[in-house]
């Protein structure tokens, strides 16, 4: 019988542990929100494909086959070899695009400011440095 409630347990533990947002397990496994929801509340009321649970147990870092073996009551591949290294360190080097992606969206908007603001006193603070420099001269 397939246990659609250790599945979800499964899954919202593992996004605690990474930690990862609903929406980010999304985008990383390509299976909807909506599809993603009704698997972390057990309400699926249809049965998921194996390649659905392969590519979010891919996106949480584990084995292909492990949400597949947590619904069947089977124990659930290690992650500990190579590959689980491999699948972590694909989620650390994502996580860092995209704070990358989010320190450049933010320079860019404290450059823009600066652009906005010293637009202002761009021309007096020139003005400010020749009266400066005649008195010297």
């Amino acid at each position: 019988m397939d246990d659609w409630q250790a599945v979800a347990s499964a899954i919202n533990n593992r996004m605690a542990e990474l930690p990862i947002t609903q929406q980010e397990l999304a985008e990383r496994s390509k299976v909807s929100v909506a599809t993603l929801r009704e698997l972390q509340y057990a309400t699926a009321t249809r049965k998921r494909s194996a390649r659905t649970l392969a590519a979010i147990s891919q996106a949480l870092a584990w084995p292909d086959d492990y949400l597949r073996s947590v619904l069947t009551g089977a124990t659930p591949p290690s992650g500990a070899g190579s590959a689980g290294q491999a699948d972590s360190s694909s989620l650390v080097l994502a996580r860092l695009d995209q704070l990358h992606a989010e320190v450049r969206r933010l320079a860019d908007a404290v450059e823009r400011i600066a652009v906005d603001v010293g637009h202002g006193d761009k021309d007096t603070s020139s003005g400010r440095a020749s009266e400066r420099r005649s008195p010297a001269g």
